[in-house]
């Protein structure tokens, strides 16, 4: 066990996240995360295996210091940057070493609305969190928070269980959306009939001229 595991007090979202990544991925729907003095109710998440034959995961070809984080343990954030203007908030899950974690891809907007919507310069409540850079923007969430441990007393980034579990009946399941390898795995969960999922898109291969 790593020192981050031996330093951190007990949590009951620990058990869940040190195991397999689907069950936590479905797990985490409806968990809160809060940051920077707004709250989100996770509505929508993308599971990523790691080395374990994901094609789609940044830790497909190994440890990098872009991805060490996601190599363990469980409960702590990588955040990633993309398409050279978003920040991407993941959670880490699985065995220390064999690298898992799962992507928040949407949210409600629990607390911290005012908040959330200066930073989206939005007043459209449905799409403050709605898509996984919109999340980290109404969380404020930034390279700055890569390795918080989520389940921490004294972390920027929190991770609470959820107030209400989400029956298994309203989780829906598809393919992730927008990755290159493995497209067709459905391993993007959401809370069916929820208005903060985000819209689906297949990707689709450039066309050589």
């Amino acid at each position: 066990m790593g020192d981050r595991a031996r330093r951190t007090p007990l949590n009951p979202l620990r058990d869940l996240l040190a195991g397999p990544v689907l069950p936590a991925a479905r797990g985490l729907l409806g968990c809160e995360l809060t940051a920077g003095g707004v709250t989100v109710r996770v509505t929508e998440v993308e599971a990523y295996a790691g080395t374990a034959g994901d094609p789609a995961s940044h830790a497909h070809r190994g440890r990098t210091p872009r991805n060490a984080v996601m190599f363990g343990p469980a409960g702590f954030l990588y955040v990633y940057f993309t398409y050279g203007m978003h920040w991407c908030a993941n959670v880490v899950t699985g065995v220390e070493g064999e690298a898992s974690a799962v992507l928040l891809r949407a949210g409600a907007v629990v607390a911290g609305l005012d908040e959330a919507a200066v930073r989206r310069r939005s007043t459209v409540e449905r799409d403050l969190a709605r898509g996984p850079a919109r999340l980290c923007q109404a969380l404020g969430i930034d390279g700055t928070a890569y390795g918080a441990d989520l389940l921490a007393a004294d972390s920027p980034v929190r991770l609470r269980p959820p107030r209400t579990p989400v029956p298994e009946s309203r989780i829906a399941a598809g393919p992730r959306v927008g990755v290159t390898g493995a497209h067709d795995r459905e391993w993007r969960f959401w809370i069916a009939d929820d208005p903060t999922v985000s819209a689906y898109r297949r990707h689709v291969p450039r066309k050589r001229g």
